[in-house]
């Protein structure tokens, strides 16, 4: 069951689930508190998951802020509020894509508070190859019931030649842009080429937690050598390619993820290599 946490300037949403040490689960983009289930049915018997909706996704898309943009330092903020206000002195962070790239800003200024780190498929390394490719979902953010109205008359006709997919998919991002404040400030950031304002290469060399970077070997949203940065320029970190998975990897192997998260989170050492699973 989702539970509320009313914050100085927000209201966060999360579920709670297991016992043990707390592993605070940040979901990627387009996501909710039910994003990373897969990974909590199997982490509860040894950790305390805290999967927490990011600002301005899920329930927690409103803020007393004024005026706020949904920028990565809005988000380390708010995760900052969330974990004090429930006295997390020392916690387990782990974090997937977009909520692995908050993961690891969190981690740059606040290492002393955390166990360990994991960042499955993290984006938040600049990319130029980024430009342009999602300029064909402009007019998804535009505020206007004629985008809705193309949709629907789209509808029949998807169906009708064989892209249900490709429809469902254009009428779920149109539904989260115009209810996920976060995901249309990312994308418009995004379009804007001002994103590349928020990446942490030049900063995740801070990071002294103890790291584990999993990669998607078939990613072709985030590409492998996002990680690889991760893996060579965090000092603590073990390396780990999952083979054949793409980026839905939290779903499609979540034992893989599982099995290393809890591996490395409860073990004393941690290993400094690139290791790729059978």
């Amino acid at each position: 069951m989702k539970q509320f946490l009313k914050l100085d300037d927000y209201q966060a949403a999360y579920t709670l689930k297991g016992k043990g040490e707390p592993l605070v689960l940040l979901h990627g983009f387009f996501g909710d508190a039910s994003s990373l289930n897969c990974l909590v049915d199997q982490l509860q018997s040894q950790f305390q998951c805290f999967s927490l909706e990011l600002l301005g996704f899920g329930d927690c898309s409103k803020s007393n802020k004024p005026k706020i943009n949904y920028l990565i330092e809005d988000q380390v903020a708010f995760l900052k509020q969330f974990v004090d206000n429930l006295q997390l002195q020392k916690f387990y962070l782990a974090g997937y894509s977009y909520g692995a790239w908050i993961a690891s800003a969190y981690a740059v200024h606040y290492s002393f508070s955390l166990h360990g780190l994991g960042l499955i498929g993290p984006a938040g390394i600049r990319d130029d190859g980024f430009v342009g490719r999602y300029d064909h979902l402009k007019p998804l953010l535009w505020q206007t019931k004629l985008v809705d109205l193309a949709i629907a008359l789209y509808k029949p006709f998807a169906y009708f030649s064989g892209n249900r997919n490709g429809y469902q998919k254009i009428a779920q991002a149109r539904h989260m842009l115009m209810t996920q404040p976060s995901a249309a400030a990312m994308l418009n950031s995004i379009l804007k080429a001002t994103n590349a304002l928020n990446t942490v290469e030049k900063h995740i060399h801070q990071i002294s937690t103890p790291t584990i970077v999993i990669a998607a070997e078939n990613d072709t949203t985030i590409p492998q050598w996002h990680s690889e940065t991760y893996a060579k320029t965090i000092p603590q970190t073990a390396f780990y390619v999952i083979p054949g998975a793409e980026h839905d990897f939290v779903n499609t192997h979540a034992p893989d993820i599982c099995r290393l998260v809890h591996s490395f989170f409860t073990k004393s050492g941690f290993i400094s290599s690139v290791v790729e699973l059978d």
